[in-house]
């Protein structure tokens, strides 16, 4: 089944629908199948779903408020990272610009992580394209406003987890003109050919501007505590940390 295709269940639903279902958010979600440890700790909101109690966004909260995401991807990735994940997971495109970077983590620092999922979940973004019961997906090259939008979308989504590491989000490393791949991010010379062979609507995106982006990166990483800002700073090439 091509893991782009929209999967609805509802009242009518079989249970065999729902177990489809299921398994489709946990690739969307986890990006993988999840283990039979991970099972057990979602047995009760599993069995919830799949008897028609909870549909696809409740479920989607409690799977987004458990230890089974948040081992996978909340303690194990610098908080940007972490954001923007939730972003591809639940909304199915990367943040679209700094702004929503910045609100985001505004809410994870002062609320705590739970209120993130919480407020992406129950945006009016969210209720419009996704409801209750449509299992999130990759957007379709339609929802995007610019070539640089869905670009951005476009590679978080093909990207495996920690391909690009679990510090730099790819807004920053993207316009930054880094390469991140390996998980760790050094500075790209001349032409950027790597990133131009990868994505060809990448000639109509913005240039990296270096100097404003690596400000803003800054004064993102002074809202961090210090661990968290040493991870993401660690992740960075020798060049790019002198830049």
């Amino acid at each position: 089944m091509n893991e782009f295709q929209p999967i609805t269940v509802s009242r009518r639903s079989s249970r065999e629908e729902r177990e489809i279902a299921l398994m489709q958010i946990y690739r969307q979600v986890l990006e993988r199948v999840p283990y039979s440890y991970e099972r057990k700790a979602m047995a009760k909101a599993e069995r919830d779903f799949l008897s028609d109690k909870i549909g696809v966004r409740r479920f989607l909260k409690e799977l987004g408020h458990s230890r089974v995401y948040l081992d996978s991807f909340y303690y194990s990735s610098a908080n940007l990272k972490f954001l923007e994940l939730c972003f591809k997971h639940f909304m199915g495109r990367a943040p679209l610009n700094r702004d929503e970077i910045r609100d985001y983590c505004d809410i994870l620092m002062k609320q705590g992580v739970h209120h993130v999922i919480t407020a992406i979940l129950d945006s009016e973004e969210y209720r419009k394209v996704f409801g209750c019961f449509t299992v999130p997906y990759a957007r379709q090259t339609t929802y995007y406003e610019s070539p640089k939008a869905y670009l951005e979308s476009d590679i978080l989504n093909h990207e495996h987890v920690a391909q690009r590491g679990r510090a730099v989000p790819t807004l920053y490393w993207h316009q930054l003109g880094l390469n991140c791949e390996g998980g760790v991010c050094i500075t790209i010379e001349g032409e950027n050919p790597a990133l131009q062979n990868y994505h060809p609507e990448m000639k109509e995106a913005e240039a990296p501007q270096g100097t404003r982006i690596q400000q803003e990166l800054l004064e993102l990483l002074h809202g961090l505590d210090a661990v968290e800002a040493q991870r993401l700073v660690a992740s960075l090439h020798r060049k790019q940390d002198r830049a």
